[in-house]
C-alpha cells in the first residue's frame, strides 16, 4: 500500500496513474504570482471521500488539506466538465477490457427521483413518487455503465430528461448509437415525434418495454440501468441530493462512477 493511502476510499497508486494525465495541469509557474498547485492526488481523494461516505465538506478531515480547496477543485472541475471527461475515458477503458467497442450501439435510460437536503437550488415535487427534490436521469450501455447524466427538478418530466440526455449524447459527436430500451413513462406523442425529427440525423430507435401487471418485475433489458442506480447508492452522497447546483449533482454521480471503473481496472 502506498504512504499516501490512510483511508479505505484512497486511490492506489495503479487507480491514480489511470486519471492523472486527465486532469488540467496548473498554470501556476516557479517564481510566478500565486501559490503553488497543491497536490492533485490528495485533493481527489478527499473529494471521493465524501461522495463515498456522505461527510459534509466542512466535516473533511485535515488529511485531505482545508476542505475550501478540496471543494474549490470540485467546484471548478464540475463547471469546466472534467468530472464527464475523466468519465468518458475511463468507461472507453472499460468497454475495452470487456472486449466493446469503445462507443455502444444500445443502451437503457431511467430516471429517479431522492429527496434534497437543502432548501436552496432547483427542486420541484414529482407527485407520482411522493418525493419533493430533484430527479436523476441516466442514459447507460448495456454494461450499465454510465454515457450521460442530467439532474433536474423531481416535477420534470421523464420525456423531457430524456431528451436533454441523447441531445448533449449526440452533440459531442458520437454517432454509434442505434437503440435504446426504455419503460412507459416515456411514451407519448410529442416525444415520438422529437424522435422522429432526431431520425433525420441520427438512426436511432426507441423500444418501450411495458410491466405486465403491479408489484416488483425485472423488466428484460431494463434492469440493467436499474442495477446502476443500486451501484450509486453504495456512495452515500447520494441517499439524496445535497448539492445547491444540479451540475454538481450530476458530477458527484460521474465521480461515482469514475471510483467504480478505475477500481476495477487496476484490479
Amino acid at each position: 500500500m502506498s504512504t499516501q493511502e490512510k483511508y479505505p476510499t484512497d486511490l492506489t497508486d495503479t487507480q491514480w496513474q489511470l486519471i492523472q494525465p486527465l486532469f488540467p495541469p496548473s498554470k501556476w509557474q516557479p517564481g510566478g504570482p500565486g501559490c503553488p498547485p497543491c497536490d492533485r492526488r490528495r485533493v481527489v481523494n478527499g473529494i471521493v471521500y465524501v461522495t463515498k461516505t456522505g461527510c459534509q465538506w466542512r466535516m473533511l478531515p485535515p488529511d485531505f488539506g482545508a476542505w475550501q480547496t478540496v471543494y474549490g477543485y470540485f467546484n471548478r472541475w464540475s463547471r469546466q466538465g472534467v468530472w464527464r471527461q475523466v468519465m468518458e475515458e475511463v468507461t472507453r477503458q472499460e468497454r475495452h477490457r470487456q472486449g466493446r467497442q469503445p462507443t455502444p450501439s444500445a443502451g437503457s435510460v431511467d430516471s429517479q427521483s431522492v429527496k434534497m437536503a437543502t432548501q436552496r437550488g432547483t427542486k420541484g415535487y414529482d407527485g407520482g413518487k411522493k418525493v419533493n427534490g430533484r430527479k436523476r436521469h441516466l442514459l447507460v450501455d448495456t454494461l450499465g455503465l454510465i454515457l450521460g447524466v442530467c439532474v433536474t427538478a423531481a416535477d420534470g418530466g421523464d420525456r423531457d430528461g430524456l431528451m436533454r440526455l441523447l441531445t448533449a449524447y449526440f452533440s459531442a459527436g458520437v454517432q454509434r448509437l442505434r437503440k435504446l430500451w426504455v419503460d412507459g413513462g416515456y411514451a407519448g406523442e410529442e416525444l415520438k415525434a422529437w424522435v422522429g425529427a432526431l431520425k433525420k440525423t441520427h438512426t436511432i430507435d426507441l423500444e418501450v418495454v411495458e410491466r405486465k401487471g403491479k408489484g416488483f418485475q425485472l423488466l428484460p433489458r431494463r434492469w440493467v440501468v436499474e442495477r446502476t442506480f443500486a451501484w450509486l447508492f453504495h456512495y452515500r452522497r447520494h441517499s439524496k441530493d445535497y448539492e445547491v447546483l444540479t451540475r454538481n449533482s450530476e458530477a458527484l454521480i460521474q465521480i461515482a462512477m469514475i471510483h467504480l471503473l478505475v477500481k476495477r481496472l487496476a484490479a
